[in-house]
Formats: C-alpha cells, sequence, structure tokens
C-alpha cells in the first residue's frame, strides 16, 4: 500500500455542461424569475451547508480509490520495463551469422527451419506470454488513469462560472444569473442540470460572494482555508470499509499474498527439487547409474546402463507397441549383441527383460541404424522423447565415471570414453558396430558415416584410392577431394559440395597442456599440482562455437568437449572437465580471473599481472579456452599420463596428447596440505565387489581401450620436475592435426 500526502482542493466528478439540455424557460419575466431565483438560494444554502460536511471525507474518498491503479501500475512498472529493454537489446544485438550446418541434408530435416509457424512458437514461450500480457495489463491500467483524471478534477469556483480568477462581485452575480437561466432546475427539467446547479454553480457562487470564503480560496486555493495534511491509502474504496465483508475480503488478500502464496511456491520446489537435480535429471537415475558403473564397463556395455535412467523406465509400455516393436527387433537384431549360436536362447532372454529396458533399446537401436520410419506414431512420440532425454543423461553419466571413487581420488577412464562414444553415436545416428577397427582403419568406418551421403558401398569405393582414414579424407585437398567423391565415389557435384559443408563444420582440437607446482621448482611427492590447459579449436569456415550437423537428431545440440587427464594403464581419472566454446564472455571472465589469480599468488606486478590477463583474454578470443584443475602428486617415479579432449557430438575430431610427469621424492619440509575431492566418494564401510574376469564381447572395442604398451611412445621433455608437453600426433587416436 502506498501514501500520499493531499493538500489540493477537494475533488469532485461533474458532468460537461455542453452535454446538458438547455431550456427554453429563459423567457420567463425578469421579476418572476427573481422571485424564484430568492427562494432557490435558501434551498441551495441549505443544501450547501448539508453537504459541505462531507465534502472532505467524499474528495478523500474518490482521491484513495485513484491513488489505486496508479500504486499497481508503478509496482508492475518497475521490474517490467527494465527487464523489457533488456531482452530487446539482447534481441537486436543477437548475432545474426549463422551456427548450423548449411548442407542440403540438414536443411531438408526442417531442424533450423525459420518457418512462420516455428517463429510463433519461438515467440509463444512462456515467458514472452507472460511478459505481453503484463503490458497489456499496464496498458488498460494507463487507460484508467488517465479516463480518471479527466474525470476527477478539482473544484475551481471560477472556471465553474466561467470567470478569470480575480473577477469582481458584479461580474461574478453577472456569471451566476446568466448560468442560473441555463441549468436552474424551473428552467430545466435535465436532471442532469438539476445536479450540476446545485453540486457547482451555486456552490462556486457561495464561495466567491462570501469575503471570507473567497479570501481563503485565493491564499490557500480552498474555500475553508488553510487544510490539514490528508493521508490517502493506495486501495480500492470498498476495501477500506471494514465492516462486513470488506475487512474479510482484505484480511484474506492479506493471508494469501504474505503468507499462501510464499508456502505454495517453497512446496513446489521442495517437491520438485526432492526429485530432480540442477540439470533436470531424476535422482534415481544417479542413483542408479553409480550403482551400475563398474571400472571394466566396456564401451558396449554403456547401452545398458544408459537405459536404465528413471526417466526411460517411467515411460509407458502399450500393448499396441508390441508388433512394431517386434519389427523394428528383425530389423536391429545384428546391434544387439546377440549370440548368434545359440539365437533363440539369446532372442528370449532379450523379451524376457524388463518391457521399459526393451522398448528403449530397440528405439536407440532404431536411431543409430536409421530406422525409425518403422515406428508407429506413439512409438515415434516416445522415440522423440528419448533423443530429447539423451545429451543430459549422458552429460550426468560422464559425471559418474570420473566421480572419485579410488584410494587415491580418481576416476574411471575406460566407462567414460565409452559413454562419450556412446553420444557421438547418438548424435550422428551411426551404429556401435561401425567403430570396429576394419582394413587397417583403427577408427572402423564411423567417423565416415557422419557425413552426407556416405554409407559403407561409398567407404569401399574411396578405399579402393588408398583413403582408408577419416584423416586422410580431410588433409586432402579441396579440389582433389572433390575429384575423388565426384568421380570414383559416385556423388554429384551438390552432394559434393554438402560433404566440403560439413568437413568445414567438423572442428580440428589441440591441446597445450603444462603441470607445475606454483611457487616451486619441480614436482615433489605430496605438492598440489596445478594443471593449465590451453584447449584451441580452429574450423574451415572460421567458426568458433556451432552446431554439429546432425540431420537424424532431431533437436538442436550443442558440442561439448571432456578433458581427461588419465593414466589409460590403470584406469584412472585425475582431472576432468567439460569444455563448451558457446559463451565467449563467461570463458573470458574465467580465464581473466585465473590468470590473476596466479599470478598474484606469484607476487607478480600490476603491470606484468595485466599483461598476462590480455594475452588470455586474446587467446579466448581467436578460439582457445583454458582449463585449470588441481590434484596432489603421487608417490615418487615417472607417470606416462594421457590428455583426453573428447567431443561429444562429432566422430573422429578427439585428440589425445602424451605428457611424461616426473615426481620427485619429497625434500622440502612440511606437506602441501590436501586437494579437495570433488563429488562424493564411496561409503568406507560398504565393500565393493570387484570382477577382475576378463569378460570377451562380440563387438567392437574402442580406440582408447588399448593399454598401449606395444605403442611406441615419444620422449618428452622433463626439467627439474616440470612436465610440459605439447600435443602429438599419435595413429591409434581419431583425432586429426590442425591444418
Amino acid at each position: 500500500m502506498g501514501l500520499r500526502a493531499v493538500s489540493s482542493p477537494p475533488t469532485r466528478t461533474f458532468p460537461n455542461p455542453a452535454s446538458i439540455n438547455v431550456s427554453s424557460q429563459s423567457r420567463l419575466s425578469l421579476p418572476c424569475r427573481r422571485r424564484r431565483d430568492i427562494c432557490v438560494s435558501i434551498i441551495q444554502v441549505k443544501s450547501f451547508i448539508s453537504c459541505n460536511c462531507d465534502k472532505g471525507s467524499m474528495a478523500a474518498s474518490e482521491e484513495n480509490s485513484s491513488l489505486f491503479p496508479i500504486f499497481i501500475l508503478t509496482i508492475m512498472a518497475i521490474p517490467i520495463v527494465p527487464y523489457t529493454i533488456l531482452r530487446l537489446s539482447r534481441a537486436f544485438t543477437r548475432k545474426t551469422k549463422s551456427i548450423h550446418c548449411q548442407c542440403d541434408v540438414c536443411s531438408r530435416s526442417g531442424k533450423y527451419r525459420k518457418s512462420i509457424f516455428k517463429r510463433i512458437s519461438n515467440f509463444s514461450t512462456c515467458s514472452n506470454l507472460t511478459l505481453l500480457l503484463l503490458w497489456v495489463i499496464m496498458g488498460i491500467l494507463v487507460y484508467y488513469i488517465k479516463h480518471i483524471s479527466r474525470e476527477i478534477q478539482p473544484f475551481e469556483p471560477f472556471s465553474i462560472l466561467g470567470l478569470e480568477p480575480g473577477a469582481s462581485d458584479s461580474e461574478i452575480k453577472k456569471a451566476y444569473r446568466r448560468l442560473s437561466i441555463l441549468y436552474h432546475p424551473d428552467k430545466n427539467p435535465d436532471p442532469e442540470a438539476h445536479k450540476y446547479f446545485v453540486d457547482f454553480i451555486s456552490k462556486a457562487y457561495q464561495a466567491l460572494t462570501d469575503p471570507i470564503s473567497r479570501e481563503n480560496f485565493e491564499k490557500y486555493g480552498h474555500p475553508d482555508g488553510r487544510q490539514g495534511l490528508q493521508m490517502g491509502i493506495a486501495l480500492p474504496q470498498f476495501l477500506l470499509n471494514f465492516d462486513g465483508a470488506s475487512g474479510g475480503v482484505l484480511l484474506l488478500g492479506i493471508v494469501g499474498v504474505c503468507i499462501l502464496l510464499p508456502l505454495l511456491i517453497a512446496v513446489i520446489y521442495l517437491s520438485r527439487s526432492s526429485k530432480y537435480t540442477g540439470n533436470y535429471v531424476m535422482h534415481q537415475t544417479l542413483s542408479t547409474y553409480y550403482y551400475f558403473m563398474k571400472p571394466s564397463l566396456a564401451p558396449s556395455k554403456v547401452m545398458d546402463v544408459f537405459i536404465k535412467a528413471a526417466e526411460y523406465m517411467e515411460m509407458p509400455v502399450r500393448r499396441s507397441d508390441d508388433e512394431p516393436l517386434q519389427k523394428l527387433f528383425v530389423a536391429v537384431r545384428s546391434e544387439l549383441n546377440l549370440d548368434l549360436k545359440n539365437i533363440k536362447t539369446e532372442q528370449a532372454k532379450f523379451w524376457k527383460q524388463h518391457p521399459s529396458l526393451v522398448k528403449m533399446e530397440l528405439l536407440i537401436q532404431a536411431h543409430l541404424t536409421r530406422e525409425s520410419t518403422l515406428l508407429s506414431s506413439s512409438l515415434l512420440n516416445d522415440y522423440r522423447r528419448m533423443l530429447e532425454l539423451a545429451p543430459r543423461l549422458l552429460e550426468e553419466l560422464v559425471k559418474i565415471a570420473v566421480i572419485p571413487r579410488s584410494p587415491h581420488g580418481h576416476g574411471w577412464l575406460r566407462p567414460a570414453i565409452g559413454v562419450v562414444e556412446l553420444s557421438q553415436c547418438i548424435i550422428q545416428a551411426v551404429p556401435l558396430s561401425a567403430r570396429k577397427a576394419t582394413g587397417g582403419n583403427p577408427e572402423g568406418i564411423a567417423p565416415f558415416l557422419q557425413l552426407p551421403h556416405f554409407s559403407e558401398s561409398t567407404v569401399k569405393k574411396i578405399a579402393r584410392k588408398k583413403v582408408k582414414t577419416f584423416q586422410e579424407l580431410r588433409d586432402m585437398t579441396v579440389a582433389d577431394r572433390v575429384e575423388l567423391l565426384t568421380q570414383f565415389a559416385g556423388l554429384s557435384d551438390n552432394e559434393a559440395r554438402d560433404v566440403e559443408h560439413v568437413l568445414e563444420m567438423i572442428p580440428s582440437i589441440a591441446v597445450d597442456i603444462t603441470c607445475e607446482t606454483e611457487g616451486e621448482e619441480g614436482i615433489q611427492e605430496g605438492d598440489i599440482v596445478t594443471m593449465y590447459a590451453w584447449v584451441t579449436l580452429r574450423r574451415g569456415n572460421s567458426l568458433i562455437g556451432a552446431l554439429p550437423h546432425a540431420p537424424y537428431y532431431p533437436f538442436p545440440k550443442e558440442e561439448n568437449f571432456w578433458l581427461l587427464l588419465a593414466d589409460p594403464v590403470s584406469n584412472d581419472v585425475w582431472i576432468s572437465q567439460k569444455v563448451s566454446f558457446m559463451d565467449e564472455a563467461t570463458a573470458i571472465a574465467g580465464a581473466s580471473k585465473a590468470i590473476q589469480e596466479t599470478k598474484e599468488s606469484l607476487g607478480a606486478s600490476v603491470k606484468e599481472i595485466s599483461a598476462a590477463v590480455r594475452e588470455a583474454v586474446e587467446k579466448v578470443k581467436s578460439g582457445s579456452r583454458l582449463v585449470m584443475g588441481k590434484f596432489q602428486a603421487p608417490a615418487e617415479g615417472n607417470y606416462n599420463l594421457t590428455c583426453f579432449c573428447l567431443c561429444d557430438a562429432w566422430i573422429g575430431c578427439d585428440r589425445k596428447t602424451n605428457l611424461k610427469l616426473k615426481i620427485l621424492k619429497r625434500s622440502r619440509a612440511g606437506t602441501r596440505g590436501h586437494v579437495a575431492e570433488e563429488g562424493p566418494t564411496a561409503d568406507e564401510g560398504i565393500e565393493e565387489e570387484e570382477e577382475e574376469e576378463e569378460e570377451e564381447y562380440d563387438d567392437y572395442e574402442s580406440e582408447y581401450s588399448d593399454d598401449e604398451d606395444d605403442e611406441k611412445e615419444k620422449k618428452g621433455k622433463v626439467a627439474n620436475g616440470i612436465a610440459n608437453k605439447k600435443e602429438e600426433s599419435t595413429p591409434e587416436g581419431s583425432g586429426s592435426d590442425d591444418k
């Protein structure tokens, strides 16, 4: 409620004199008119005395009623106007440069098509419609306030009589007689004329003919003299009548707004937060993933854990879906890793699983094999819902895999890589079996199948021309590649142009990683080691942040990268962090803050700090991201680590960087402290069974699943215990060198 000090003259709502019919009874003789004027004047004096006592209360009532919409309009305008300006400024300053794939396949998918229906749907979001409704309400309030401001006018005697301020008594009497002829009840039978004459003309005449009233009006603006301070409450008049039901309405309003509404919001928030995490993933899903995650989880077995999400288990299983699922099973049976020797037993075992698990696995395989045309309308809705939830579930599954569980606080590498590879296959709609090494190609044909118009036969055709790996295709010149695709692979010129568009979208990653102990020479056991990794992204079309080519994935998907510093031999992940190239402003702020804090801890001058921050900002703007992490140095020895930079949307652009880390024996006094572990660890009181028996799977092996014993590593640079190793191109990796 708002309070307003009122010292102005009382207000009255009066009709427009022009709208009152003027009677023709002004033809009466003058003596008759004078006698009637005297009688009416007596009546007017009595009326003035009886009405003047409640004049202030009525005016205050009308003033209070007019304050309420003004108060509501002010409260609404304070947040709405700045928020609207911010939204409009963001909309007009938004980059018009397209960041999605421009090939014909993506265009035909309609995912990025800006039709009139999509524009309406993009505009008709909940926030936009709410904002529009609030502006409509504000417009109605402005119109209402403007309307009542015309009706409620201050009591101006001179204006009512049609005179200028300071008119003489004779002029006042002449004006009064003239208006009496027009509006007197005896001469004008119009009820509005009678009301106007009694309420305004006669009162204005009385206020100006009495010397004391006129002097008070000219000095203080009121016939009664100086007025005291009046307080107005910005509430409707019916709520201020505390007698009867109005008091109950006001009480219920106060209780509802101040108590019930916050309580309702709190209940909704707590009920939702108790079921979902901040990433809108159910807590039950995280518990399930944590339970089934194992350090020896093969990449093909990640699917079995992924489909156990509570969101998928809650999807309905209908009897009408049995026949379409049976047909789908026949189409994707080769991708289910069934033992062909005991196919009947394997099929019976597969159908004995929980119906939701069977349904989800078949839907995912239908997407990977691009057989979604076999789905019914009801299954198609479940299929889209499954794909919509997949990115956030896979992200949480990666986090579960790298949660520190070992005694040294390390996560697990093999399942983390398997989850990222599954994410790549789902986004690109490529079957997992396509990742099997074939014909001397450790990557398989999966990277080729993400290109438009490519199939297994196309890959075999270009393999005859000694182009067996995806990197070899990328390293070719544009002219040679177009000639290969058009003359030998059987693609048309337009199809070859689509391939070039996609190859320009595929990122090339470079990683420059350094591990050191701040302020010390060398790394000794027990030290707190800081990892600095600059991840640089380059594309053929010069974009930094972009949406991947994914025509079979029906939703826009941002590409994200996972940086894992791990020991492939022990299957331990030392540091893990998600990297995004979409938000440049956040990356600049994070890199500047990290560099500034590091330099300040080393005692650098202000000039040196400013130079380092400027250099970091330039790196970020040119397409680099700074990744920092801390870990506690292990026992003395040499450690062959590998930095994995894995993309969750593209196949074939991952990068491996070898890093040799030498830990010296503790020679300095004291300890370096303890590195806080991120995330929950395994409960100490629970014994966890680890199966050491190796299982043989008839599926693909991840390109990162080897222990790399046979790999010939290049000698790293190790000096004074400080490891600084730049990226190396390895034949096993699916990554590619920068062009």
